[in-house]
């Protein structure tokens, strides 16, 4: 090989050699994310996949469950909850790092039907609708069904509506009840029913953020995964500009 070819092979090689060492530092994290959050997340698993070559593991549920699993040890690395209360538990009790702890989004509760023009923009068809059922997460595992049953007592109507409420184990199957149409209305996240700023379908009343407590959701890197490249690189993803225009696309504040 003359010392001309061997000049030109020269940045393809340190090319292959970048993207070899790239590779070999990649790392997987399994992350808890509230089920609220699932749209969101996966657009942004699959961006930090491409951006960072590391890769998040994901699985969906109930705030509460994830606690009680973490608790008994399950090997989650991150915990993006739909409240902020159960982070800052997890950092009191050495299981969460306290200083990673971060308000990724600030959730939005709505009052949500499949049926087109069956909500209106105030609400009074909680008063007025003749629905059988409506649908709520489980207030004492999810934060959203703590709001929904915060904003029903702020209405007067926590008498009248709890004998129609049937009962979501998280904000996943709620919506899953309402988008079914078992339920003819749900107290749901923005998230699951908007994109792109713009509701798929269906009505909704967005509640008022005075009417509940605020949904501030958190993120914190757990104990377990401290010296996790690919934990420490998510938690950093999440503050990004990229992130944080795909949260807001679902409705979320910050």
């Amino acid at each position: 090989m003359t010392a001309m070819t061997a000049h030109r092979f020269a940045p393809l090689a340190l090319s292959l050699l970048a993207a070899f060492a790239t590779g070999a530092h990649a790392d997987e994290v399994s992350v808890a994310v509230a089920a609220n959050f699932t749209a969101p997340m996966q657009k942004i698993a699959a961006e930090f996949e491409k951006d960072s070559g590391h890769k998040a593991v994901l699985s969906f549920g109930a705030t509460g469950k994830f606690y009680a699993q973490i608790s008994n040890g399950a090997p989650f690395g991150i915990l993006l909850a739909a409240d902020d209360t159960t982070p800052a538990k997890l950092a009191e009790e050495g299981k969460g790092v306290a200083a990673s702890r971060f308000t990724y989004a600030i959730g939005q509760l709505v009052l949500w039907s499949k049926q087109t023009g069956y909500v209106d923009d105030k609400g009074a068809v909680l008063k007025t609708g003749d629905y059988r059922h409506i649908a709520i997460a489980n207030p004492k595992l999810a934060p959203y069904g703590l709001a929904a049953m915060e904003t029903l007592k702020h209405l007067g109507l926590t008498d009248a509506v709890t004998p129609k409420i049937v009962q979501g184990e998280n904000i996943g199957q709620t919506y899953q009840f309402a988008a079914s149409g078992n339920a003819q209305l749900g107290f749901v996240a923005l998230s699951q029913v908007m994109e792109d700023g713009k509701l798929r379908e269906g009505s909704a009343w967005i509640v008022p953020s005075a009417m509940h407590e605020p949904i501030r959701q958190d993120a914190i890197l757990l104990s377990s995964a401290k010296g996790n490249a690919a934990a420490t690189a998510l938690m950093e993803y999440l503050k990004g500009d990229k992130a944080r225009a795909i949260i807001q696309s679902y409705g979320y504040a910050f």
